[in-house]
């Protein structure tokens, strides 16, 4: 079994979409110099996150933005120049996409023969829902370093979407994200601030839990009023951190071999064998309680 170079970034894109091109070709180039097989770059990386200017609830989007993401199509010329830079290269990359009626927070997983697939963003926090219609499903694809899921930023906090992968035989997945610190009770360094540890908790979690090599990447920087805990990283089946930018932007690469890495972690206890989901009880919607009234 040969060792996978794969790489995560925590970097800051914006609205100029051929600046953010222009990056992406840089990072990637970067990324082939180092031997990386595998790219995760940050979610809505190719036309920057929704601008939010107001302080509203904690981490939400429903204040209006001053600028909402250009909308693109998976056939259009922006990933077709993502395909042109990746060649032999796996590029998972984050857009704004268009089906001809409705806007989504996408991934596309990318290589030189075009895109593989694409992720819709499904979990949608306070206020996103607003821009972005969501996503209805979980599917890994098949690529050059095996069987690849995607999710996007606040699906991670989910633990029915990373499972849903591995269960459809993803060994690696990457989670590409534009998290920020906490927007009301945020600590003065991003290494105190509780949403990072969030972040950093839930990356590891996931990975464990499903025992599956894991890519974070994350924006940088801010963008409006939020500010983002960068954080990208690779985790291994363990939960093991194998590379970390931290707080800072940079690129996390680790080389791993991920099916020796995988089946020496589920040799003895495997968790997505050991299941009981006869035992889980009903998947439908319950009543959960109201959300307390805000002053």
């Amino acid at each position: 079994m040969s060792p996978t170079t794969v790489a995560a970034v925590a970097g800051a894109f914006g609205r100029d979409v051929e600046a953010n091109l222009a990056r992406v070709a840089a990072l990637v180039e970067a990324a082939r110099e180092r031997g990386v097989a595998l790219l995760a770059l940050p979610e809505a990386c190719l036309g920057g996150y929704l601008s939010v200017l107001g302080r509203g609830r904690d981490g939400s989007h429903d204040e209006e933005p001053d600028s909402l993401p250009p909308a693109m199509d998976v056939t259009g010329p922006e990933l077709a120049r993502v395909a042109a830079v990746a060649r032999e290269m796996t590029v998972v990359v984050g857009f704004c996409e268009s089906d001809g009626s409705r806007r989504y927070n996408s991934a596309a997983v990318v290589c030189g023969d075009g895109v593989l697939g694409v992720h819709r963003k499904v979990h949608q926090p306070l206020g996103e829902g607003l821009h972005y219609a969501a996503g209805e499903g979980f599917r890994a694809v098949d690529t050059a370093i095996g069987r690849l899921g995607a999710l996007i930023c606040y699906d991670k906090a989910f633990p029915e979407a990373a499972r849903a992968l591995a269960l459809d035989g993803a060994s690696v997945v990457a989670c590409v994200s534009a998290w920020p610190a906490s927007r009301t009770a945020s600590a003065g360094s991003l290494a105190e601030d509780r949403w990072t540890h969030r972040f950093d908790l839930f990356d590891r979690a996931r990975a464990l839990e499903n025992q599956v090599v894991w890519l974070s990447a994350n924006q940088s920087g801010s963008f409006g009023s939020l500010r983002f805990v960068a954080s990208a990283k690779v985790v291994g089946p363990g939960g093991e951190v194998l590379a970390t930018t931290g707080t800072a932007p940079g690129t996390a690469v680790a080389t791993v071999d991920v099916a020796g890495s995988l089946e020496t972690a589920r040799r003895s206890m495997f968790h997505l064998r050991d299941r009981r989901p006869e035992s889980y009880g009903t998947t439908a919607p319950v009543d959960l309680p109201r959300e307390p009234a805000r002053a």
